[in-house]
């Protein structure tokens, strides 16, 4: 890569507003079709999280109305990608670690079906990079949890590179997001059934990356990437407020 090609150009982009997510979720919204099982489940969601989890979504404001964008978020468990597909009003294409796609003889056949694509976080792969670019260039939104496995403690943790690797190489914005109240939702329970507990999701103005012209990403192109993705995260985690001061409760 030449010289020039791997800085980062950090912007932040203005977007118009969206209207929040309706009742019923539609076949389509902003134009875009949802898969069928993909948008079973969030219906069937949508009510669960805004009466018994008092969800909270701010920020839609900042997701672009149309065309393809990255959506990063902090990571607990599997409620985070619930909440997510709840509140943007258009399908996202998960990347999703291998030991979770495989979770189960069920998994494979579900992530399939909702249009999710298998990652390793932990060693390269090209082929999920491919994918995840080739979903960016049909218009479609890649959700990331840079943070790869959970995060057992219920504190960020620092980022893993791939988001930064995708959005450099495709150029399109990311929008960073910060969900609060999913780790006391579900930390000590049992069967992964969680605790009705009031659920925020905060969406930032995008960032916008200049991307280089080569397949290659330089390292510092790259963490530099990682780190204002990750900063913008962390700075709007500790902006909102708590849902509730209760401490988690005991296991039931």
């Amino acid at each position: 890569m030449s010289r020039g090609e791997d800085g980062t150009g950090l912007s932040a982009l203005p977007q118009p507003a969206l209207p929040r997510v309706g009742r019923r979720a539609a076949s389509r919204e902003g134009g875009e079709a949802f898969p069928p099982l993909y948008r079973a489940v969030r219906a069937a969601c949508a009510p669960v999280l805004r009466s018994l989890f008092r969800l909270d979504v701010s920020g839609l404001e900042h997701l672009p109305a149309s065309g393809p964008f990255i959506v990063a978020s902090n990571h607990h468990n599997y409620l985070d990608g619930v909440v997510l597909a709840v509140a943007v009003p258009r399908p996202i294409a998960f990347l999703v670690m291998p030991r979770v796609y495989q979770a189960s003889p069920l998994h494979p056949p579900f992530h399939r079906a909702i249009g999710s694509i298998a990652i390793d976080v932990e060693a390269p792969d090209p082929g999920a990079i491919k994918r995840a670019l080739r979903a960016l260039r049909d218009g479609r939104i890649i959700g990331i949890f840079p943070e790869g496995p959970f995060s057992h403690e219920g504190r960020l943790v620092p980022g893993q590179p791939g988001v930064a690797v995708i959005a450099l190489r495709a150029g399109v914005p990311v929008v960073p997001a910060a969900i609060h109240g999913t780790y006391e939702a579900l930390t000590r329970r049992r069967f992964h059934l969680p605790r009705p507990y009031p659920l925020s999701v905060r969406f930032g103005r995008p960032l916008s990356f200049a991307p280089g012209r080569a397949r290659a990403v330089s390292r510092g192109a790259r963490d530099e990437a990682t780190r204002a993705v990750m900063s913008a995260i962390a700075a709007m985690l500790d902006e909102m407020p708590a849902p509730s001061g209760r401490r988690p409760p005991a296991a039931s």
